[in-house]
């Protein structure tokens, strides 16, 4: 089997492994991945990483993916956390293979090799606390005690381990735990955790099961079962490996999986642990976790960020053999590169103060040609009404400007982008002192792509006020001002959230023609930066979520 042709980029350590596997012969079928989330959560952008990293692979080698749900702790699970992993991997333009499947799925076969293990004096059913068990598991220098049912015999265990199927022991009081080594340095060979009971109702099986495997062991079986060649988990399960490859020797016969460790993503200003995203949006301090602030896949699609951004994100940053951080103005990079190509421009003015051309005439329209992205020759051009009155942003004007001030101001002349050059003449403030109105006259011959095309420093983004829409624009930033929020050993990450990570304006206007632009659609408000039309706009009440600025001011402004 050979690589899809035309990759010359370098082969990351992954893809190394699987080359050597192939060139050796070591699978004679098709290799095979596995993503395998637990739906106890939504997916972020580190989950974004893995799904490229084990789908991209299938399709580069042309083997095969599947998707795989850990469900084996009913407690934390619920089916609309299944429904949004698979929207998220379908949306970043993966498909998986045959089914989703579940571990849930194998639970009688798990069962049954549990069985197994037991009539082979591999496995025991323990009645001792949690606390004592971690006590008699000692440290990694020194071996641990062995509990006082290690050795009960194979008929008790096998009655025990019925009854705890069965509903007739409470939670807590029993556990399988596989008879390993409690000498090893490695802890987790200690005789780990096999079963517990747990009386709660799964999303899947129902009431069926009073035990449920721990990961650390339906994780492996589950890939033999499947065929997985290649099991590819992030770097804090390297540790766990031995005990992976433990509980395949004790099935497995013929082919098995190989697990491979490579670093997680790591990326500045964020926090990844689903734990602590939960948090956030139980106490309400984001709206959910579609929450455009939110490293979720759900929550950066709200935002507007494209899936082939996400995809170009994840191969800059490439697959590591050790932990690093990586700075997140590279995925805003990585989305406002692909912004730049696709977005049509638009005009938008956020804070609006109104300008009157006093030479225009008054019941006069013009509808002037404007081209859609000079980036897509093909994306052709709009017609935009032009009149007497229009509105400009409040910061382009200053009554005192300073030198290098290249915007409006009194007797100084800019370009409404599109139309005219217009020169500032007066203005109205009112009773409190603010500025509410400015007079300014037009030269009709210096119209964009006409005759005279003298040039001015200052090109200003304009609305027509008779034309005008108006529009909600939530203006998003980073969630945390700490680069690590969850870094600091005595601090609670939620000291770090931004107070002005959302701000929210009203009545902005905005250009006629975004007034059908619907949910997902995606613009570059002229020199403003790229916004996305969010679930919440209505025809009535338009809403644009702000997706990135035009470029990265973080540092600057930070």
């Amino acid at each position: 089997m050979e690589p899809a042709e035309g990759n010359i980029k370098s082969l990351n350590f992954i893809e190394a492994i699987i080359e050597e596997d192939l060139k050796n012969g070591k699978h004679k079928d098709k290799i095979h991945f596995r993503f395998p989330p637990e739906p106890n959560g939504f997916l972020h952008i580190g989950h974004a990483k893995s799904i490229c990293l084990n789908f991209g692979l299938a399709e580069k080698y042309n083997g095969l993916c599947n998707l795989r749900f850990d469900d084996t702790n009913p407690t934390k699970e619920e089916t609309k956390y299944v429904e949004s992993i698979q929207e998220d991997i379908q949306w970043l333009g993966f498909k998986w293979h045959d089914k989703p499947y579940y571990a849930s799925d194998y639970f009688d076969q798990l069962y049954e090799w549990a069985v197994q293990m037991i009539n082979e004096g591999k496995a025991y059913v323990d009645e001792q606390t949690q606390e004592t068990i971690s006590q008699q598991r000692g440290v990694p220098t020194r071996p641990g005690t062995e509990s006082p049912y290690r050795n009960r015999p194979v008929e008790e265990n096998l009655e025990l381990f019925e009854r705890m199927k069965n509903g007739e022991i409470k939670d807590g009081s029993m556990i399988l735990r596989a008879k390993v080594d409690m000498s090893s340095p490695n802890m987790h060979m200690r005789d780990p955790i096999m079963y517990r009971v747990l009386h709660a109702h799964h999303h899947r099986t129902k009431d069926k099961w009073n035990i449920y495997p721990m990961y650390d062991y339906a994780h492996g079986q589950s890939d033999y079962i499947e065929g997985i060649t290649h099991s590819l988990c992030t770097l804090e399960f390297e540790i766990h490996r031995p005990l992976y490859d433990w509980f395949l020797d004790q099935v497995a016969d013929g082919p098995r999986p190989r697990q491979i460790e490579f670093a997680r993503l790591n990326l500045s200003y964020t926090v990844m642990s689903k734990r602590k995203l939960l948090e956030l949006v139980n106490k309400n301090l984001v709206s959910g976790w579609d929450d455009p602030r939110m490293p979720t896949i759900s929550g950066l699609r709200r935002r507007g960020y494209t899936p082939e951004s996400i995809r170009d994100f994840a191969d800059r940053i490439g697959i590591a053999k050790r932990d690093n951080v990586i700075d997140v103005s590279l995925l805003e990079f990585s989305v406002r590169e692909h912004l730049n190509r696709i977005a049509p421009r638009v005009f938008g003015v956020l804070d609006p103060i109104k300008v009157i051309l006093t030479n225009y005439p008054e019941d006069k329209v013009e509808v002037l040609e404007i081209e859609n992205n000079p980036e897509d020759p093909e994306s052709g051009k709009r017609k935009i009404p032009f009149s007497r009155e229009v509105y400009i942003e409040r910061e382009d004007f200053m009554e005192n400007p300073p030198k290098k001030f290249f915007r409006l101001g009194p007797g100084s002349e800019v370009r409404l982008k599109g139309a005219y050059i217009i020169k500032c003449e007066d203005f109205k403030k009112d009773e409190q002192g603010n500025i509410v109105e400015i007079y300014c006259t037009y030269d009709e011959a210096t119209k964009s792509g006409g005759h005279d095309q003298r040039k001015v420093k200052g090109t200003l983004h304009w609305v027509s006020v008779d034309h005008a829409i108006d529009a909600e624009i939530r203006l998003y930033d980073r969630l945390f001002l700490d680069e690590d929020p969850a870094g600091h050993k005595d601090v609670d990450f939620k000291e770090f959230l931004n107070p002005d990570s959302l701000k929210v304006l009203q009545n902005c206007k905005l250009e006629p023609s975004l007034k059908d632009a619907v949910a997902g659609d995606k613009f570059q408000f002229q020199r403003l930066g790229y916004f996305c039309v969010d679930l919440d706009s209505k025809p009535e009440h338009l809403v644009f979520n702000r997706t990135v600025p035009l470029r990265d001011s973080w540092t600057k402004n930070n």
